[in-house]
């Protein structure tokens, strides 16, 4: 579908010199290049990962100010259980602004974080970005390569419930295995819920967690030709992790201006202001200032940290390891072969004792035997003495 988004508008460059024009027209590459770009468009795939109920849905439709996920119905009634496994849903759109389009993938992972253990919850996020990296390389190795299928994760926003101090252990696993696949921006939901001070305590430590646990989170380049833009960057940069307000309703301030954001009654959280939030930073981070860097680090580092230990641990037309699917059932494993250890001591222990006792009986009967033995050798010596002694001749008196 077609979505138009009144974003900031795109400055096309200048149309290109005529053949008359002095020099030799080299100039006039990137003018080529700007119009093969806006004809074929790009490609920009989006994943948000968190608990449910932190507002995913409500960001990604603030964030491109139009309605392209459509928001749960929590007053009707499961038709069917809730999968017991974290699901992937992928959410297909097309944005068009000044006659440029970007074809829009966004990635949710509903159940994720939902369920009393948590401990493997990752492992279809993980396995979802590399089957994405799995399925560009094979393409890759087509003899035809037309038409290849491109859904690799260009970034991943990781929501962080704004609860508690710091990041709970599932965040630091699930943020470890993100970090060294996809270019992962973590993000503190629902900001309006903190005071400006908890929540300037809260990023701190966050940071302090991201940096002790060696996290890998996406760094934008900061250093530029322009001092404005290195300063842009710079203040990006330092509101990570950012804090964000989602709304797609329109509030009236108290001095009268109608903004997005949330009403309360101590007045309205404004969606687009710095001094409520980070959402204005974000969005120029994902969308005006740094999709083209997202896009160039996944193919560059990203994939081809991918491609490169795939091509070095196998050959080629070779299917992948699925190590990660096999970590699932690790600790169910361990327990039954630890089960079954505990059992076969057991049994050695008690065939032992079994065997003890028949070594002790059986010395036991060999201690009675000789007993015996000598007690039969004692009787038979009586016997023998007493008929030597009554068939000897009688002493004869004189």
């Amino acid at each position: 579908m077609a979505i138009y988004s009144p974003m900031e508008p795109v400055v096309p460059l200048q149309s290109s010199e005529p053949i008359t024009a002095p020099g030799t027209g080299i100039a006039n590459l990137p003018n080529q290049r700007h119009k093969i770009v806006a004809k074929n468009g790009a490609n920009f795939t989006l994943m948000v990962c968190g608990e449910s109920g932190l507002g995913k849905t409500t960001f990604v439709n603030t964030l491109f100010t139009t309605t392209i996920k459509e928001p749960k119905n929590l007053n009707r009634r499961h038709v069917k259980p809730p999968s017991k496994t974290v699901q992937i849903q992928i959410t297909r759109a097309e944005l068009e602004e000044k006659m440029f389009k970007v074809k829009l993938t966004i990635i949710d992972t509903p159940g994720f974080g939902d369920y009393v253990n948590n401990k493997h919850g990752w492992i279809p996020i993980v396995d979802f970005i590399d089957d994405q990296h799995e399925n560009y390389m094979r393409q890759e190795q087509q003899p035809c390569r037309k038409g290849v299928i491109d859904m690799r994760v260009h970034v991943c926003l990781y929501f962080i419930k704004p609860a508690g101090n710091t990041l709970s252990p599932l965040d630091v696993e699930v943020m470890k295995r993100l970090g060294s696949r996809v270019n992962l921006i973590p993000v503190i939901a629902k900001a309006d819920t903190l005071t400006p001070s908890d929540l300037a305590k809260f990023k701190q430590n966050i940071l302090n967690v991201i940096a002790a646990q060696n996290i890998q989170c996406y760094s934008s380049p900061i250093e530029s030709d322009d001092e404005a833009t290195t300063k842009r960057n710079m203040n990006i940069m330092a509101a990570m992790p950012f804090s964000i307000i989602g709304s797609t309703l329109d509030v009236v301030t108290p001095d009268g201006r109608k903004v997005k954001g949330r009403e309360y009654s101590w007045g309205v959280a404004e969606v687009e202001n710095d001094d409520h939030c980070d959402f204005k930073k974000l969005r120029s981070l994902l969308i005006r200032t740094h999709m083209l860097d997202l896009i160039t680090t996944t193919e560059e580092i990203h994939y081809e940290n991918y491609r490169q230990i795939q091509m070095e641990t196998r050959k080629f037309g070779d299917p992948r390891a699925e190590k990660d699917e096999n970590a699932k059932f690790a600790e169910e494993e361990e327990k039954l072969r630890k089960n079954f250890t505990e059992k076969v001591k057991a049994e050695e222990a008690r065939f032992r004792q079994w065997e003890q006792q028949l070594l002790a009986e059986r010395d036991r009967l060999h201690k009675e035997l000789e007993i015996q033995s000598e007690r039969i050798k004692e009787l038979q010596f009586e016997i023998e003495s007493y008929y030597t002694q009554r068939d000897s001749p009688r002493t004869v008196r004189k």
